[in-house]
């Protein structure tokens, strides 16, 4: 515990209440929470208003997700520990968290104290994603492995898809043409087996991708 006494957090959650148990949960290990922020654009603001030593950011956040969040920092040479955490698919999540340059994933299901473990991790040179020795080799499902076939502009595009968005505004937030977007789309309802978007929406409730 003493190791992480002088480090220093920003919570990015768009969940008051999640925000608060991270946040009781790193104060009771001596680690002061400098910055809260509850979407991704707020959450560059904080970060770089306070350039803390630990970033904790649920993936699924309004204005840009919490992966995207992770590349824009290392993009920015933000080389502090990273930790992405969420309730949602844990290996898709997990092995896109690691990907995008986190230092670790945390499961909400499996309990929040693992954030500590994680940080301790970071801090001695270490990665934190606790179910990598068996869930990213060999014993993905085949909707898993469909789901990992997907490069990091069609998830782009499919997690727009999932929350509303059109081709046009989808075009305008990722500063593509509508027809590449109409590329990304089908190669990706094609790698998922969708032949429609009911298929997609079905697909995504039963992989917990949001």
């Amino acid at each position: 515990m003493g190791e992480a006494k002088s480090l220093s957090a920003v919570i990015v959650d768009d969940h008051p209440l999640a925000r608060m148990a991270i946040k009781n949960l790193l104060e009771s290990e001596g680690i002061s929470v400098i910055g809260e922020a509850g979407d991704g654009a707020e959450a560059f603001l904080q970060v770089a208003q306070h350039q803390p030593d630990v970033v904790i950011v649920d993936v699924d956040i309004p204005i840009m997700s919490g992966i995207e969040v992770v590349e824009k920092l290392r993009k920015q040479q933000f080389s502090q520990i990273i930790i992405v955490v969420s309730a949602k698919n844990d290996l898709f999540y997990g092995k896109r968290s690691a990907d995008a340059g986190a230092n670790a994933f945390i499961s909400k299901k499996e309990g929040m104290t693992n954030i500590i473990a994680a940080v301790h991790a970071a801090q001695n040179g270490y990665s934190y994603f606790p179910f990598s020795l068996n869930g990213f080799v060999g014993s993905l499902s085949s909707e898993q492995e469909m789901l990992t076939s997907l490069s990091s502009q069609e998830i782009k595009v499919m997690r727009a898809i999932l929350s509303g968005a059109d081709n046009m505004q989808i075009a305008a937030t990722m500063f593509i043409s509508n027809k590449t977007v109409s590329t990304y789309k089908s190669r990706l309802m094609e790698k998922l087996g969708c032949s429609s978007l009911a298929d997609l929406f079905a697909f995504a409730n039963r992989n917990k991708i949001g």
